[in-house]
């Protein structure tokens, strides 16, 4: 029998990874097992866009094979994220009048109104942009909130608010080219900080509101929970590298020598501690001033039960999950991968794989029909991805349509 085989392309701005996923079952349960990982420094990326298509050629096809190595497969197809600053989000409304004479909502109407919010948003906002994932936030008829999918109620006026992900059109067809170049297929892409939430939060965690920060090498990325569905997404040209850059800069030290004391992994260091920690949480003050400023426009500032969850690179500063809690003024935490195996033990623990995962855990519900059980349960609140027939290779992000509601 074939083996069921996911794999997740994480394209960072510090680093490429790569995981390989496969689907067994485990008694009566079905489950994900991780079975090969690869990674390799990212060459010729700049806050998340390419600059050297060349040098991410290499970088890709040296992550997958060191992944095709513990995997013991060789890998053809992957699902790849999307991230940087080309990633952005934005919100519209849209109405349209019910099409039948009996007034019964049907699919085809709920299909017209989120096409007409996509209509609605401004070409300056959408210009040069391609949207990756469609996600409606909420219906009302005739003026009336609604619970749930509208179809098969009857209403005159149907009006949908949809969170419309984008990013920048040229940047997908370059990553995907360069995986291509690399003997990899793109089935699909998906929003790196979606991806990573997949694996990161809770259902209870995503009901209640959150919000996840991913800080990378170069970028700051930030998905915003509430009622079980994303309703917010921004990408910060901020990261732990700036961090570094400022220690070396502040003690004139060499930039290798403060990675490590911004790390602490340097001992018997006589650099004056009172003066690191200016440095670092002038930085951090900047990062966080940055996520409140994003949480006040959207009127979620100090407003999110289950706080705010920290993953990434820079998520392992000793001081960070304090500083996150003073400057928001809600609950935080460091973020830890929720996917188990039989065992209940996680077969990844360190959150900077978040995001290769949760495209390889994706990739399974894409063509799945069965339950999976991943650990818990935030994971079918998503629509499988639109697919693709025949020999066509995706030179574009696929629309991802959200079915449960809040």
């Amino acid at each position: 029998m074939a083996r069921n085989i996911s794999v997740g392309i994480d394209i960072g701005t510090y680093q490429i990874k790569v995981v390989v996923a496969e689907k067994i079952k485990d008694g009566e349960k079905i489950i994900p097992r991780v079975i090969g990982t690869g990674y390799a420094e990212s060459k010729g990326l700049r806050h998340g866009y390419i600059i050297n298509s060349q040098d991410v050629v290499k970088s890709i096809s040296s992550a997958v094979k060191q992944a095709e190595r513990t995997a013991g497969i060789q890998i053809k197809k992957a699902f790849m994220s999307v991230g940087g600053i080309g990633l952005s989000s934005t919100t519209s409304v849209g109405s349209v009048v019910i099409s039948r004479a009996d007034s019964e909502i049907t699919d085809l109407d709920v299909a017209n109104v989120v096409k007409i919010c996509e209509d609605e948003i401004p070409t300056a906002v959408s210009l040069n942009r391609k949207i990756i994932h469609t996600i409606p936030l909420a219906y009302k008829i005739d003026g009336k909130p609604v619970l749930g999918k509208p179809t098969g109620m009857k209403a005159m006026k149907l009006e949908a608010k949809t969170l419309f992900i984008m990013a920048l059109e040229h940047h997908i067809d370059d990553l995907v080219e360069a995986a291509e170049e690399a003997g990899i297929t793109i089935v699909d892409v998906m929003a790196s900080p979606i991806a990573g939430s997949l694996v990161t939060l809770s259902k209870t965690q995503k009901i209640a509101g959150c919000v996840l920060a991913n800080i990378g090498a170069e970028t700051v990325s930030i998905v915003v929970f509430e009622n079980n569905v994303p309703i917010s997404l921004e990408v910060f040209p901020i990261g732990s590298t700036d961090i570094t850059n400022d220690i070396a800069l502040g003690l004139r030290i060499p930039l290798e020598e403060a990675e490590q004391i911004k790390l602490g992994s340097l001992i018997g260091t006589t650099h004056p501690r009172k003066k690191l920690e200016e440095i670092i949480s002038a930085r951090l003050s900047d990062m966080f001033e940055l996520i409140e400023a994003h949480l006040k426009k959207i009127g979620r500032n100090g407003l999110l039960p289950a706080g705010i969850i920290i993953t990434g690179g820079g998520s392992g500063l000793g001081t960070i999950e304090d500083f996150a809690k003073s400057a928001l003024r809600i609950p935080s935490r460091i973020g830890a991968i929720m996917l188990e195996n039989g065992n209940n033990k996680p077969e990844i623990k360190d959150s900077t794989w978040s995001v290769a995962l949760g495209l390889a855990i994706f990739g399974f519900n894409s063509d799945s029909t069965g339950d999976l059980d991943i650990g818990f349960k935030g994971f079918k609140d998503f629509t499988k991805i639109t697919k693709r027939t025949g020999n066509e290779v995706f030179r574009f992000a696929s629309g991802w349509i959200k079915k449960i509601l809040p």
